[in-house]
């Protein structure tokens, strides 16, 4: 066998991913798929990959210390691998939702927050901060089906938000209408004198004697 070929021989690994890590999400996968390659070392990170359910990792016979050193490194992660936090695009993906729902039931509380991340987008000098989410809560909520509950419970506040609005708008032209109604009849200034002309008249005519 000459020296190409002997280096074109790849070097494999396999991890199954669990479905307790995955929580059934294709996006929660490639979440966890970007997760292990960011302890990977530079030179390494793309030849880790995703494979139906299984992480793959595949290098020339000739990298046998990079490759040993990537495997430990996936080997470690994987043993934690259930527990990683889920980041807001996996929770939507697992639960169904969208994000104004995780915006709001996180604001409330319903939605319990496990911290905050901070991260560089590639190709960015910005970095962005958004809220994590505890798996095993994450996975007691798709199980218990409670997000349906709460959009029921969503739906009965905004029904009686909307019927309040309509009532404080009713009350506010009630009164704007009733400001705007002719005022009560009051005696005007030319009034008072007028009155007393008349009793002159009367006077002159000597009705009051």
């Amino acid at each position: 066998m000459s020296k190409r070929e002997k280096d074109d021989v790849e070097l494999l690994r396999t991890w199954a991913l669990p479905s307790a890590a995955t929580l059934g999400s294709s996006v929660r996968a490639k979440g966890l798929l970007l997760e292990l390659r960011a302890r990977l070392p530079a030179s390494s990170k793309k030849l880790l990959v995703l494979d139906g359910g299984e992480l793959v990792l595949a290098m020339p016979a000739k990298a046998k210390t990079e490759f040993h050193a990537a495997a430990a490194i996936v080997s470690a992660a994987m043993k934690a691998i259930e527990s990683l936090p889920v980041i807001p695009r996996e929770i939507e993906d697992i639960l169904t939702i969208k994000p104004g729902e995780r915006h709001r039931w996180l604001a409330d509380g319903r939605l319990p927050s496990a911290g905050t991340r901070t991260v560089r987008l590639a190709g960015r000098a910005k970095k962005i901060t958004f809220h994590v989410f505890d798996a095993n809560i994450v996975e007691e909520l798709l199980n218990s089906g409670v997000v349906d509950e709460w959009r029921d419970e969503d739906k009965a506040t905004a029904a009686e938000n909307r019927r309040r609005a309509a009532y404080k708008a009713k009350l506010t032209r009630s009164l704007r209408k009733a400001e705007t109604a002719a005022p009560r009849s009051t005696p005007g200034p030319d009034e008072p004198s007028a009155a007393l002309e008349d009793w002159d008249a009367f006077g002159r005519d000597g009705l009051l004697r």
